[in-house]
C-alpha cells in the first residue's frame, strides 16, 4: 500500500524525531509510515573543510526535505565508512562491516515499530556500497524475526550531491574546479548553514589532481592536504543557499516517488 506523507510543515523542530515523544510517534504512524535518515561521516575535508562536512550537510538537505513533506527526520548518523582518511587527523572511521551492521539494526529498529518506508539521504560516498548490502540483508533478517511490515518494508539511498540538478548547477558554479572530495559544492552548504565556518575559508594552492586510492597511507601521499582536485575556497555561503534549495527540491521528489510505490 502506497505511504502517503502528511502535509508540509513550517516548523522544521516539528519534524525532528529526537524532539517527539513515543506517543507522538505512535500518533504519526498512523498518517505517515515514511522516515528519513541523515548519513554522514566524520573525516577531513581539506585544510579549510569541517571535519563533520558530511554530517552537516546531509542533515541540513534531510531536515528541508523532511520539512516539505511532513516526514520525521532521526538524529544524523555522524560515522561512516571513511578507513582511506584515516591519514588526516580527526577522522574517525567504521570498517564496512560495521557500518553494514548499524545502517541494518537501525532500520530494524524502525521497522519494528511500524515504519515502512526508510529513506536514507547520504553525504559520503564511502557509504554508498556499504549501505546498499545493508539495505540488501534487511529483508531476510525481518522476515526471520517475524516483523509484520516485511512484506511492505522498502529502503532507498539517495545521495543528495548526486542529484543530477545539484551536479549540473555545481558545475555550473565552478566548473572543473568542483573536483571530487572537499568540493566547493559541499562546502559552500556546510557554509550556508554553519556561518561560524566562513572564518577558515583562505585562498590555497592548486589542489593534487584525482586519481586511485589505495588505502589511508597511499591518500596522504597522493593528497597530501586532502583535497582531490577540488578548489573549496571558491565556496560562498550564497552558492551554498542554491545548492542546498535544489537537493532539497530533487530529493523530495525522489522521497514523494518513494512513499508512494506499491
Amino acid at each position: 500500500m502506497p505511504v502517503s506523507p502528511p502535509r508540509p510543515i513550517k516548523d522544521i523542530e516539528a519534524i525532528r524525531l529526537a524532539l517527539r515523544s513515543w506517543p507522538e510517534v505512535e500518533t504519526y504512524l498512523q498518517e505517515c509510515k515514511g522516515i528519513i535518515i541523515p548519513l554522514g561521516s566524520t573525516e577531513q575535508h581539506g585544510p579549510t573543510g569541517a571535519i563533520g562536512t558530511d554530517v552537516l550537510t546531509a542533515e541540513a538537505v534531510a531536515l528541508e526535505v523532511g520539512r516539505r513533506n511532513g516526514v520525521l527526520v532521526t538524529p544524523a548518523q555522524p560515522f561512516g565508512m571513511a578507513e582511506h582518511h584515516l591519514g588526516f587527523a580527526g577522522t574517525m572511521s567504521l570498517r564496512p562491516a560495521t557500518l553494514l551492521a548499524v545502517m541494518q539494526d537501525l532500520v530494524l529498529s524502525l521497522a519494528r515499530h511500524g515504519f515502512e518506508r526508510v529513506f536514507v539521504i547520504n553525504g559520503h560516498g564511502g557509504n554508498i556500497s556499504t549501505t546498499k548490502a545493508a539495505f540488501a540483508q534487511v529483508h531476510g533478517t525481518a522476515a526471520s524475526r517475524g516483523l509484520q511490515v516485511t512484506p511492505n518494508l522498502r529502503c532507498r539511498l539517495s545521495n543528495w550531491f548526486m542529484a543530477g540538478p545539484v551536479m549540473r548547477q555545481a558545475r555550473e558554479l565552478y566548473g572543473d574546479k568542483e573536483g571530487h572530495h572537499a568540493t566547493p559544492s559541499e562546502i559552500a552548504v556546510t557554509l550556508q548553514v554553519e556561518p561560524t565556518l566562513q572564518s577558515k575559508q583562505r585562498p590555497l594552492p592548486k589542489p593534487a589532481a584525482a586519481g586511485p586510492i589505495h588505502g589511508s597511507e597511499d591518500f596522504r601521499r597522493r593528497h597530501p592536504d586532502g583535497r582531490m582536485g577540488s578548489h573549496p575556497s571558491l565556496a560562498i555561503p550564497e552558492h551554498g543557499a542554491l545548492l542546498l534549495e535544489t537537493a532539497a527540491t530533487a530529493l523530495s521528489e525522489d522521497l514523494c516517488n518513494f512513499l508512494s510505490e506499491v
